[in-house]
């Protein structure tokens, strides 16, 4: 990939949306779907939320009371891809997990 194509990938992803957010306090996980040959692949982005003045900001640092949190939020959102991941097979596969 060259250079004006790895910034247009850049520039398109930033329109886009998560397919899923995980939020406890300050500490989100975004959720990204990429659909790829192979099938679907999720990404996941971590970030702390944080009120600079009258604007909120967010940053991908977090400082020792955040970890437990963003342990917890990264279990949560690997849960969510996990559960996609089985609903797809079952889509596929014609068949349901209910009995």
């Amino acid at each position: 990939m060259n250079t004006a194509e790895a910034l247009l990938t850049d520039t398109s992803m930033k329109n886009e949306k998560p397919v899923h957010e995980v939020r406890l306090g300050a500490i989100k996980a975004a959720i990204w779907k990429n659909d790829t040959e192979n099938g679907v692949r999720y990404n996941v982005t971590l970030s702390r939320l944080y009120r600079d003045g009258e604007e909120w900001k967010s940053t991908d640092s977090f400082g020792r009371d955040d970890l437990l949190v963003l342990g917890k939020v990264a279990d949560q959102a690997h849960t969510w891809i996990h559960a996609q991941g089985q609903e797809e097979r079952e889509e596929k596969g014609g068949r349901s997990s209910k009995k």
